[in-house]
């Protein structure tokens, strides 16, 4: 095993290097040093990018005092220029976003009515058949919305497959199914 003292990423084994392992693995699988230095990218000159992640993560005292940091706090540290703070501030306001997402906002199907209510002013003029797929949690609530197929003027054809793929996916409750008859003139 190689340790991180004076060796850049590039001399690391390649199953031993974040990115490789990040693929292969998962992201569950690496340390907050080796996420972070996915984010940075790249290091110094002097210094590998795992490294400058391991003085970045100990002069914050680890994630919990990173989340807080300024742009200003950031690029005061040696390596850190504004395009990598950007990156990191980013990161962590995507998680923020993440954290303090809640299944109140998401609407709530009760009944067909609700159902249509909901894609029927999407739906109603399009020049073309939509078939689109609401997946519902176990509350009822919409947690994707997807046009599985857009047909010709008056026929839509999907295949279940298509429908129940990204059920599984989304770990949804049920599908609700919908398309939209296009009216036709003579």
């Amino acid at each position: 095993m190689l340790t991180t003292q004076s060796i850049m990423i590039k001399d690391y084994p390649q199953n031993e290097r974040p990115r490789e392992r990040f693929i292969i693995n998962g992201p569950q699988s690496l340390s907050n040093h080796e996420l972070v230095a996915i984010i940075l990218g790249t290091g110094t000159k002097e210094e590998s990018v795992l490294q400058l992640a391991n003085r970045l993560l100990a002069e914050f005292e680890g994630l919990r005092l990173l989340k807080d940091a300024t742009l200003e706090e950031l690029t005061k540290i040696k390596g850190i220029g504004q395009a990598k703070a950007i990156h990191l501030l980013a990161a962590v306001e995507i998680g923020r976003r993440l954290a303090s997402h809640t299944h109140e906002d998401r609407y709530v199907i009760r009944s067909p009515e609700d159902g249509a209510k909901f894609l029927m002013n999407d739906l109603k003029y399009l020049s073309q058949e939509h078939f689109v797929c609401l997946y519902l949690n176990t509350k009822n609530q919409i947690i994707h919305r997807q046009t599985v197929f857009i047909g010709s003027l008056n026929a839509s054809i999907v295949h279940p497959r298509e429908v129940y793929k990204e059920a599984v996916r989304r770990s949804a409750a049920s599908i609700i199914c919908a398309h939209n008859h296009r009216a036709t003139r003579s």
